[in-house]
């Protein structure tokens, strides 16, 4: 099955990774399989179809499910009881409700789309929309505003974090990948993230938010107004203990600038503190006395906390490691090899290239981690051939190109279209809408910046 009626070996391997792509967007948006159940089939399909031994793709496939998994299960695991902490504490709604009292009501949707990208740093997309959204009834109430006014930049805060911005998992697999820089990662991240979230957020919000009329479901709107105030830790702390994370991966990184051969103890005990997964780990510990004692939680409290949040995430971890195993038969059946050497003739734009890529798979997929993660096995060997390119970059426009066209076969388009009581018209043209504003302008700025790094 190497060749198809005498084609070129590596137009085959395209055409195979194609058909293996199509067999998972149908089992998974038309029959409604498993995500993960579906990855694994549709790798050994891949695998089969291009030719590999059974053995090489039992490897290549637990090869790069762990592999995947290896820093990001951590990861996920960590930052989730870190956004555990802020919900339980009030931390959120600190973050939330001193951004607005200094904005104003005027410019309430502004610090909407702060709170969005502040919040989301440390906690997944869906957990910042389920801790975020009664403020946005509350604000919306209050102010009188649009609920998409105010809710649609604070979904592109979260959205810009999600795909951008480390520490994030879907970022994260891009950079190990490429073997990106995680600071200058993160530096290239909110130099083209804020003004992205600035256009798909409080100035699309403004513009939708005048067009469509949506109110919040009755219950929830009942629920949140009738919810006791309760005395909420102070700002400064809660930002600190959130931001704590980027603080300490930025400082290992720029120790290693500024001692690349890591001569120095102070060097390396930067780069360890710096590590995404120590960094993570000193914050989670910081919040349960930040966040957690001194709110007056008791140890089983914060124990509870800690135990509770981790259930919801057995999901998200083996799809994602689903999506490495994919990856590595790309990789390891010579299909991304394939891809890279069609890619470096025509020589295409690589930074366009990732974007592209991450953007078809989302699309097909609905999902932008295993877009990114999938993407990153196909760019990578193509990075490979062009050593001058900025991974950095290119990290950025792979999750730029995840963030694309949410559609119907993608769990938050359901979630924003029920806690905003929408139909699915309304929510294509809003959230959808927003998305792909995100993914387009990104794309935009990433190369724009690209000609001045």
């Amino acid at each position: 099955m190497n060749r198809i009626f005498g084609l070129d070996h590596n137009l085959t391997l395209i055409i195979w990774a194609l058909l293996a792509i199509v067999f998972l967007v149908v089992l998974i948006a038309r029959f409604k399989w498993n995500p993960f159940v579906t990855l694994l089939i549709s790798s050994l399909l891949l695998g089969f179809l291009a030719g590999m031994k059974p053995e090489d793709i039992i490897k290549a496939v637990t090869g790069g499910l762990g592999g995947t998994l290896g820093t990001i299960a951590i990861v996920i695991g960590l930052g989730t009881m870190l956004g555990k902490m802020m919900a339980e504490s009030g931390g959120a709604e600190r973050i939330a409700t001193t951004l607005i009292d200094r904005f104003g009501e005027k410019r309430v949707h502004w610090a909407m789309m702060v709170v969005g990208f502040i919040v989301g740093i440390p906690v997944f997309f869906e957990v910042g929309v389920i801790l975020l959204i009664p403020i946005v009834f509350i604000v919306a109430r209050k102010t009188k505003m649009s609920l998409l006014q105010i809710g649609i930049p604070l979904l592109a805060g979260l959205s810009t974090v999600h795909g951008l911005v480390p520490p994030h998992p879907a970022p994260m697999i891009a950079i190990a990948a490429y073997n990106a820089d995680l600071g200058k990662t993160i530096l290239y991240s909110i130099l083209v993230g804020l003004p992205t979230a600035i256009i798909a957020g409080p100035l699309f919000g403004k513009f939708i938010g005048k067009r469509l009329s949506v109110e919040p479901p009755a219950d929830l709107a009942e629920q949140f107004a009738a919810k006791n105030n309760r005395g909420l830790p102070g700002f400064g702390i809660t930002l600190f203990t959130i931001l704590l994370p980027v603080l300490l991966m930025l400082i290992g990184s720029i120790a290693t600038i500024l001692d690349p051969k890591a001569t120095s103890g102070l060097t390396r005990f930067s780069t360890f503190i710096g590590h995404e997964i120590i960094a993570l780990l000193i914050a989670v510990v910081f919040s349960f006395f930040s966040l957690g004692f001194a709110r007056g939680f008791k140890k089983e409290d914060i124990s509870r906390f800690a135990s509770e949040c981790l259930a919801p995430t057995a999901t998200i971890i083996l799809i994602i490691g689903a999506g490495g195993a994919f990856k590595q038969v790309l990789i390891n059946s010579g299909v991304g090899g394939a891809i890279a050497a069609m890619a470096t003739q025509a020589h295409v734009n690589i930074i366009f290239f990732a974007w592209f890529v991450a953007a078809l798979i989302r699309v097909a997929t609905g999902s932008a981690t295993v877009a990114m993660t999938t993407a990153a096995g196909i760019v990578a060997p193509v990075l490979a051939l062009n050593p001058g390119v900025n991974v950095e970059l290119v990290v950025l426009a792979t999750g730029a190109g995840s963030l694309i066209l949410s559609h119907v076969n993608d769990a938050g388009f359901w979630m924003v279209k029920e806690f905003f009581n929408m139909s699915v018209a309304q929510t294509l043209k809003s959230w959808t809408a927003m998305e792909t504003i995100l993914s387009v302008v990104g794309l935009v700025f990433i190369l724009l910046l690209s000609a001045m790094v």
